[in-house]
């Protein structure tokens, strides 16, 4: 087992304590990861704000010093290759280098791996080639092959030194392309163990329950399964939590019967029966089984509450009707599509940034949204005659040196669901091929997407390129490796022209649509400057502007209290906690049983005004960056 929690992008603690230069906090997490049964711990530092070879190197040089957790291996983790090298330079005894791949060819694939065996370390192989990430079984074990017989042959690796890692992908997208992803993997692994003698096979385990961000029993579920049929096939090392493994036989069978229905994609429904289960894993067992089996009730609301039903929940059964109501109602189809469908959208978004949706639900959701514009669509054209507007065109790709595009994928579908046309340029592409299609098409918007650490700094050189070249288009960048705050200091500046940050797919459609707006752009665009400008500042160490003290409490909220309807609580009056044997109290339960015998006392009776002098006001000031008060005015004061 691999611990996967010292890798900046697998652990935002581990990230958090990194940027914040507490590396000594960082050496924590690496002992914990080995105490916890780690036998090698994975040490990654690609994060667009960080120096990757000065924090490689401290951390390696940290940990070298601990005996607890210089007994274990070290992984040197990054997409760039001066960082995997001041990573070998740092590592005693025998270390392995994870990855290296054939993306940019047959010359700088040998020249790594020569000097990978020069240093001493075995190698992590990515399935990857020229031609992009291998997704199904016959191009995993086409690109695997090739890359062993070039390792053996001519850089003179040592089959034992060889560890392939065959693309652990997320299944359960609610994608028909994505369904075979986890069982293609198991049969790679398979067929590398029996057809490649002595060479090794590694996986990113938690990258196979994405699609349930959020659910922490449904995922922690699927990769003791998952784990469980990989080794069965022959896995060698997995990247895992070692902390949060559950034991395969301890899984409750149902849940395990329905995840690993999804993994050996045993049935055509098993995407919806997981997500379905899952979801009442996550409310009480009371509420579960009074839910009915269909409820309409929800079909008594607004228009515009239907619809943002029918969205949130995937139910497509009456979206066409809602949608002519609604068009008879808004008088225009395009208002519908920006109106009550975006809204809805909307919140669908902001439900999966909290992780209360999972993936596969999004992507119903935008099969729903398909749905209600495809039936809009002929009025749209008719309209278009008279000069409406259509929905636009959305070109993208991963940039040049990337070979990631599940995400990209999955952001095209969204977007086409949404009435937008999508020409996708595929992976490891240009500036220059860019620049050409976005005239042959003549696009509205550009989106770049990308998955390792390089990828960004190539971003930086398109939004230039774009920039050189006069095109005025707005730029969408996208991928597991952005940021806001990436895109803001670094991106951001090398053009004149709007450039967002697009956190997810579900994300794509909002941003997509007020950039297109022409009534909603232009605020749009001044938020993201505004927002970006003070990532900059915050980056930069300069603190943000403030606003007067008079200015800021004559802007103080008004709220309507005489209008506001408090929420009835679930119980009123006294509620008497027991223990497990059944008498009030308990070993540090309060025994409010007998308190409720008192009789009330003064000491009972508090006033807001009473608790105010109690309160640290100091976390407030620190978090809005107020390094003071005015005078000597106390914080609660101001307050």
């Amino acid at each position: 087992m691999v611990g996967e929690r010292t890798n900046v992008a697998g652990s935002p603690k581990f990230a958090q304590l990194i940027k914040a230069g507490n590396f000594e906090a960082a050496v924590s997490i690496a002992r914990q990861q080995v105490e916890n049964g780690a036998q090698v711990i994975d040490v990654c530092m690609d994060e667009g704000m960080l120096d990757g070879v000065a924090a490689m190197t401290r951390f390696l040089h940290l940990i070298a010093a601990e005996p607890d957790i210089a007994r274990v291996p070290v992984m040197v983790d990054s997409s760039k290759w001066p960082v995997l090298e001041a990573g070998l330079q740092c590592l005693q005894g025998k270390g392995l280098v994870n990855s290296i791949s054939l993306k940019e060819g047959e010359a700088r694939f040998l020249e790594q791996a020569r000097l990978v065996r020069r240093y001493g370390a075995a190698v992590v192989v990515m399935a990857f080639d020229e031609r992009g990430q291998a997704d199904t079984f016959a191009r995993r074990v086409e690109v695997c092959a090739r890359a062993y017989r070039l390792l053996t042959e001519e850089a003179g690796m040592p089959p034992e030194d060889i560890i392939f890692d065959p693309n652990v992908l997320t299944v359960a997208t609610g994608i028909e392309e994505h369904v075979s992803y986890a069982l293609d993997f198991l049969r790679a692994t398979e067929w590398i163990k029996a057809h490649l003698p002595g060479a090794k096979v590694s996986g990113g385990i938690s990258n196979v329950s994405f699609s349930f961000r959020g659910n922490n029993t449904v995922r922690e579920a699927m990769h003791s399964a998952f784990l469980y049929h990989a080794v069965r096939a022959g896995l060698d090392l997995a990247i895992v939590n070692a902390g949060m493994l559950a034991v395969y036989e301890e899984i409750p069978l149902p849940l395990r019967e329905r995840v690993e229905d999804v993994l050996l994609n045993r049935r055509p429904d098993a995407t919806e029966r997981l997500v379905a289960y899952g979801e009442g894993l996550k409310r009480p067992a009371s509420s579960a089984a009074a839910a009915p089996a269909e409820d309409l009730a929800w079909r008594q609301g607004t228009v515009e509450q239907r619809i943002e039903h029918a969205l949130v929940k995937g139910i497509a059964d009456f979206v066409e009707a809602d949608a002519e109501e609604a068009r008879v109602q808004y008088g225009r189809p395009l208002a519908v599509i920006e109106g009550p469908l975006m809204a809805g959208m909307n919140i669908v978004g902001d439900l999966f940034g909290a992780g209360k949706m999972f993936l596969p639900q999004v992507v119903k959701s935008a099969r729903v949204m398909k749905k209600a514009v495809a039936y809009l669509h002929p009025f749209m054209e008719a309209e278009k005659q008279a000069g409406t507007r259509s929905a636009g065109k959305v070109l993208l790709a991963t940039v040049k040196g990337d070979v990631h595009d599940i995400g990209k994928n999955i952001v095209g579908v969204v977007l086409a669901c949404n009435g937008y046309e999508i020409i996708d340029l595929g992976v490891m592409v240009p500036v220059e091929k860019i620049l050409e299609a976005a005239r042959q098409h003549t696009v509205d918007i550009l989106g770049l997407s990308g998955l390792i650490t390089p990828s960004l700094d190539e971003m930086v050189h398109v939004a230039r390129e774009l920039e050189r070249a006069g095109v005025a288009l707005p730029l969408l960048i996208g991928g597991a490796t952005t940021s806001r705050a990436h895109t803001a200091v670094k991106i951001a500046p090398a053009r004149t022209h709007p450039v967002v940050h697009v956190l997810d797919a579900s994300r794509a459609v909002p941003v997509v649509s007020r950039l297109l707006n022409p009534e909603q752009r232009d605020a749009f665009v001044q938020q993201i400057r505004t927002d970006y400008e003070a990532l900059r500042a915050q980056h930069a160490g300069q603190r943000v502007p403030l606003l007067p003290l008079e200015t800021a409490r004559a802007r103080h909220p008004s709220f309507a209290w005489d209008q506001y309807a408090p929420p009835v609580p679930a119980f009123l009056g006294i509620r008497t906690v027991t223990s497990e044997a059944g008498t009030p109290g308990g070993p540090g339960v309060p025994d409010l049983a007998s308190a409720a015998t008192r009789p009330p006392g003064p000491e009972s009776r508090f006033s807001l005004a009473d608790l105010v002098p109690l309160i640290d006001w100091s976390p407030f000031f620190h978090t809005w960056e107020l390094g003071g008060v005015p005078g000597d005015l106390e914080p609660r004061e101001v307050w």
